[in-house]
């Protein structure tokens, strides 16, 4: 986030590995795959990108990571605010519009705003309307039933309603569940008691699929790569075979 002349602050890392057709289905910060020693250099990067441009508003700066060498490649800058920028808030309890908006007006990123630092764990699920076991087919209609629980560290951001026409000629997604905890393991805890109450019925949706992907052994204890899903994940590996 920079304030146009010359302020600037960088926040965690998030991890979007876990993609379809470079599509992001999960979302999380920060990396487990990042130390504090990465973190500190790519901030760094960041910041230097943002202030010797004198950036102005969010911009989303994208890297990617080699695990072997530990080295990590500018990809590009989205000078825009990105969906998942709602990870981030639930680690810096900020509001990045509200940020966006005070700097629209001639705030300054100074004093505290400079340093913001993400606190706990947050992951993001992409709910799409698609049916996963059929090869993420989209799956248009009317949802007759849609609830997913509320309570401490869960979002939900969706404008669906029970009986509301999901149509065929959009994008897919239907909502952003984000879960923050005080570490990976329990923010993974609150996402699976979070992904087993919700109920959807008359549309087929991603998150019988999330609930599977985030028991994998790769998930759980392994770096994963961009193309994981189409070349790793099977209905066999979830357990899911015809």
């Amino acid at each position: 986030m920079g304030d146009g002349r010359g302020g600037a602050v960088a926040f965690d890392e998030r991890d979007c590995s876990v993609q379809r057709r470079h599509q992001k289905l999960i979302e999380e910060s920060p990396s487990p795959m990042v130390d504090e020693n990465l973190r500190a250099r790519l901030k760094s990067a960041a910041l230097n990108l943002t202030k010797g441009i004198s950036y102005e508003g969010a911009g989303p700066i994208e890297f990617i990571l080699d695990i072997a060498s530990g080295e990590f490649f500018f990809i590009e800058m989205n000078t825009r605010i990105q969906v998942e920028h709602t990870v981030t808030e639930m680690r810096i309890n900020r509001d990045l519009i509200g940020m966006q908006l005070d700097i629209a007006g001639g705030a300054l990123l100074e004093g505290d705003l400079e340093d913001l630092p993400g606190k706990g764990h947050a992951i993001e699920f992409r709910i799409n309307a698609e049916n996963w076991r059929n090869g993420f087919m989209p799956s248009p209609g009317r949802p007759m039933e849609w609830r997913v629980p509320q309570g401490e560290g869960i979002r939900l951001d969706t404008a669906v309603y029970r009986g509301q026409q999901i149509s065929p000629f959009y994008d897919s997604m239907i909502a952003k569940l984000i879960v923050w905890g005080e570490s990976r393991e329990v923010a993974l805890a609150r996402s699976r008691a979070v992904l087993d109450g919700c109920r959807v019925d008359g549309v087929e949706t991603t998150i019988g699929f999330h609930r599977k992907l985030i028991d994998h052994e790769d998930f759980l204890h392994d770096p994963v790569h961009t193309r994981w899903i189409e070349t790793e994940m099977t209905l066999d590996t979830l357990g899911e075979a015809p």
